[in-house]
């Protein structure tokens, strides 16, 4: 008998992303053995109920509900899974915490700075229970392995940084209206999309922010309605968002979130310059990262010096069982099963996460201040008086 204790887990949100998250806690324990508890998936709620139903069939679910309040009630669900639009964050983390539940919510924490200042004080009011916002691209080998580097200081004193995250998919001026293009959903378009990602691991490589500049630009103001042939909605989120930064450290550079990038498929880009070394990444080659040392000798006829790619591939650190092996390329879902298992690791050995609710609002300040900058035309300082 095993004497590992048991996580219930409630999914809030069977969607694209509540599946992605049902599927990184099935797979857990094949990339990290011995896993620090038994996981075993109770209730799933979604809307239509069809998709929770789904989930039980799919996932092995015990129950499905149209109402997430059905999965909060349950003393055997120890874990909700927040994977709804956004509008929906705030009253489901703060409930599921005054319930005693652990929670994991997807990015960005919330709507507006004010809903994110609510839900981290409800957060501090309660430390035995862990709160952790899925900023998965943390646990990207390469990232990792950059995170050490800029640590060790590989790259000196940083100059600057060029950061994109493109999608293509608002290219299409006919594409219907869907949740993350209307505000009243969303809270915000690529921006908190796409630039949330970004900006984490901006903040996670580099440090805090300073200051930003920012330019939001919507090119398709309005769309069809899906099943309504000959009717179109309004658009109030941006396609495009371009903000130049500072960071404390003096650093400065850029950050592109576009749903316009035609071409792109879902790519995000990070060049990092310091006085002693570049750092270069493109998540479209995910097993690389790619360096340049200044220290190498830059003669005869170059030397030695140039860009060297580090086969990161799926060498990750213990206690990962590096299956299915650390030479298989890696993909995307494996970040989120990073993501899963510290997650897990957290609430077990009740350890605060690097990426607790404090760590989504100081992405929530920088999203609040790139839009005060866009309408307001001007720099905005870090940190936002909300």
């Amino acid at each position: 008998m095993s004497d590992k204790r048991t996580l219930g887990i409630g999914m809030v949100g069977y969607g694209f992303i509540g599946k992605v998250h049902t599927l990184s806690y099935l797979n857990l324990s094949y990339y990290y053995n011995p896993m620090p508890a038994k996981l075993k998936m109770i209730g799933v709620a979604s809307v239509p109920k069809k998709e929770a139903e789904e989930g039980v069939e799919q996932a092995g679910f015990e129950f499905a509900t149209d109402n997430w309040k059905d999965l909060i009630a349950r003393d055997d669900i120890d874990i909700i899974e927040v994977c709804t639009p956004n509008y929906l964050h705030k009253e489901i983390i703060i409930e599921a915490l005054k319930a005693g539940k652990h929670v994991n919510c997807e990015k960005p924490l919330a709507m507006n700075l004010d809903e994110a200042k609510e839900i981290t004080k409800v957060a501090d009011s309660h430390p035995e229970l862990i709160s952790q916002v899925t900023f998965e691209y943390r646990y990207q080998p390469a990232m990792m392995r950059a995170k050490r580097l800029i640590e060790e200081g590989f790259l000196g004193r940083v100059y600057s940084a060029r950061i994109a995250y493109l999608h293509s998919g608002n290219s299409d001026p006919n594409r219907p209206l869907y949740w993350k293009i209307q505000k009243k959903f969303c809270g915000g378009g690529a921006l908190y999309d796409l630039s949330s990602h970004v900006i984490d691991l901006t903040r996670f490589l580099l440090g805090d922010f300073k200051r930003v500049f920012s330019k939001l630009e919507i090119f398709t103001k309005e769309r069809p309605i899906a099943g309504k042939p000959g009717q179109f909605g309004k658009v109030d989120v941006e396609d495009l968002a371009l903000t130049v930064f500072e960071l404390e450290n003096g650093a400065i550079g850029t950050i592109e979130g576009s749903k316009v990038a035609t071409g792109a498929n879902d790519e995000y880009r990070i060049e990092i310059h310091g006085d002693k070394g570049a750092i270069r990444f493109n998540s479209m080659q995910p097993n690389f990262l790619e360096v340049y040392d200044t220290r190498d000798a830059g003669e005869p006829i170059g030397g030695r010096r140039g860009f060297t790619a580090i086969e990161t591939v799926q060498r990750y650190p213990k206690p990962a069982t590096q299956f299915p092996g650390p030479k298989f390329s890696i993909g995307w879902m494996r970040y989120h099963s990073g993501n899963a298992m510290d997650f897990v690791t957290n609430i077990v050995e009740h350890k605060r996460p690097e990426a607790d609710m404090h760590a989504g609002y100081k992405i929530q300040e920088v999203l609040e201040a790139a839009q005060i900058s866009d309408k307001e035309k001007r720099w905005v300082d870090l940190p936002v008086e909300n």
